[in-house]
């Protein structure tokens, strides 16, 4: 007995010098008394897997605290940002129009305004690809069309004239001079350098050009019919043997897509009715590029 108690208390010693603590043996021989520090060891069975404490709080609720936030219907995509709509007008439209008439929805040549015929094609071009018919160019309508179509040349944009003058030529600057400029395909009535009018006119083809250099206008026939093409000429101001500025139905109906035979042709028949009113024989006439 006094053996036993020797070894127990030298165990109990021996354990304050370590610093380990001890526990008594249940019954079962499995040891009793308080957990292992963490980190001493392995974990008990049916702890944590990595080695740490596990937390003695208790579970807090799933539904516990601040409740989460009921469903919301989705919120819709806004509409495509509208680009062009009726009523407007400028260079942007005289493109959406050479598009539209590349893709044959539209026929006439651009007027660069958005009236009933653009937005007619308009519609149709969006059902025909499933898009809301709204005849409005929007971001949309406006991406399925550039990847249809290929980017329209000047003369596309002004198939049916409407194009700006270039600067007029030095020897137009005098006098009273019907100035015509091939690269803008444009015509001038100017008095001592001041410009009355402005209207779109189109040439010979390469095989029948339109002679380049200064003249005089020589003859002027209201209603003159060429004895070549046999073809009307109205309003007919000859300046250069057979060739002469007068209206052409041809160029009014058909734009750049057509040419003359070599004369000046203009569409506006209102406009060269004016000018065939104010121009005299002799009046200068300088044709240039």
């Amino acid at each position: 007995m006094r053996r036993s108690l020797a070894v127990l208390a030298g165990a109990a010693a021996l354990a304050t010098v370590c610093g380990c603590t001890t526990g008594t043996t249940a019954a079962d021989g499995g040891a009793t008394g308080p957990p292992p520090r963490v980190g001493a060891g392995p974990t008990a069975p049916g702890g944590p897997a990595d080695g740490k404490a596990a937390s003695t709080a208790p579970a807090r609720p799933a539904d516990a605290g601040t409740p989460s936030p009921k469903p919301t219907a989705t919120t819709p995509a806004p509409p495509p940002r509208v680009l062009w709509s009726p009523g407007d007008s400028g260079l942007d439209i005289r493109e959406l129009q050479a598009r539209l008439r590349q893709v044959a929805w539209l026929f006439e040549g651009p007027s660069g305004s958005y009236d009933a015929r653009t937005e007619d094609a308009v519609k149709g071009f969006q059902g025909k690809r499933g898009l809301p018919r709204t005849g409005r160019t929007d971001s949309v309508t406006w991406r399925r069309l550039l990847a249809m179509t290929h980017e329209p040349d000047r003369w596309e944009l002004y198939l049916m004239g409407g194009q700006p003058a270039a600067e007029p030529d030095a020897r137009c600057l005098t006098g009273r001079v019907l100035c015509v400029d091939k690269t803008s395909r444009t015509l001038r009535w100017m008095i001592d350098g001041r410009t009355l009018t402005t209207v779109s006119v189109r040439f010979g083809s390469q095989y029948t050009p339109t002679r380049e250099g200064v003249f005089r206008v020589y003859w002027k026939s209201r209603h003159h019919v060429s004895t070549l093409y046999d073809s009307p000429m109205p309003y007919a101001m000859f300046f250069s043997g057979g060739q002469a500025v007068h209206f052409s139905s041809d160029f009014a109906a058909r734009g750049y897509a057509g040419a003359s035979h070599g004369c000046v042709n203009v569409r506006d028949e209102a406009a060269i009715a004016e000018l065939f009113a104010q121009v005299r024989n002799g009046d200068k006439v300088v044709v240039s590029w």
